[in-house]
This record gives C-alpha cells, structure tokens and sequence, in this order.
C-alpha cells in the first residue's frame, strides 16, 4: 500500500496539539495536488483509562463536496465559502484526530506507570520478606551460638 499514501510527519505530538498543526497538515494535504474524492484519517479514538481504537475518519474532497446533493439544502453558497468551510472541516478534523491520538497515548503511559508502580510495590515486599528472613536467620544463628557457648562454659564447671 506505499503508492496509498501520499505524505508522513514526524516529531508530532511531542507537545499538546493545537489547532495551528491542524490547520499545518491540512494545508499540506491539500498542496500536495493530490486528487481524490474520498479518504480516510485513522488514528487512536480514546475509548477508557486502558483501551483505545483505531478508528478512520472521512474526508472528502471540495469537488465531492461541492456536488454533494444537500450541500445544496442550503441559501446560496459560493464557492469561496464553501472551499473555506473544506478547509476548516479538513483542518478540524486532523485536529480532533490529533487531540484524540494524544489522549490515548496519555491514557496509555498512566496505565503503564501505575502498572509499574504496583510491579515495584510488590518487588519491594518481596525483598523486605527476603531481608527480614535472612536478618531472623543471622539472628537465630547467633543465639545457638552464644547459648552453645554458655552450655560449654556451664559444663567445664
């Protein structure tokens, strides 16, 4: 599916996403030239604190948009209106997708945390556990010595 895909990003999302990127990528899409009349956005839609799903959202063209049947329910809309509302509706629903995408991701490292957080809580009982058996055993060890030795001086006498 290589020829499927007409552009890539990088270095996105390393801050909250603001509606500038959208609008950013939306522009690059559309200066790319490339012709469609339908397509297909897919990003991570937050559904809890532990799932997520890959979820597409459509796009459509201005040629689409402009000969769609209900577009035309509407008073007279002028084709710089409605290239404008293209615009913003492409630009706002890259943004959605990228505050959706943030939101799982976040969603994802708290869980990760907290899971780590439980692994590190449990591991640190189980060395307390081990510590405090292997002091008990030193100290045990220490008193049948000492007792061993009081026993042997009690019976020289």
């Amino acid at each position: 599916h290589r020829d499927s895909i007409i552009m890539t990003m990088n270095e996105l999302g390393k801050k909250h996403p603001i509606f500038e990127e959208g609008a950013f990528i939306a522009q690059a899409v559309l200066d790319t030239g490339y012709e469609f009349d339908y397509g297909e956005l897919y990003y991570n839609q937050f559904k809890s604190v532990i799932s997520y799903a890959p979820t597409p959202r459509s796009i459509v063209s201005f040629d689409t948009l402009s000969n769609a049947e209900t577009i035309n329910a509407y008073d007279d809309v002028d084709a710089d209106i409605l290239r404008n509302y293209h615009e913003f509706s492409l630009a706002n629903n890259i943004f959605y997708a990228l505050k959706e995408q943030a939101c799982s991701e976040q969603s994802a490292r708290m869980t990760a945390m907290d899971n780590a957080s439980k692994n590190a809580g449990e591991m640190i009982d189980k060395l307390t556990l081990t510590f405090n058996r292997t002091r008990q055993a030193v100290i045990t060890t220490e008193l049948i010595e000492i007792i061993s030795g009081s026993v042997a001086l009690e019976s020289k006498d």
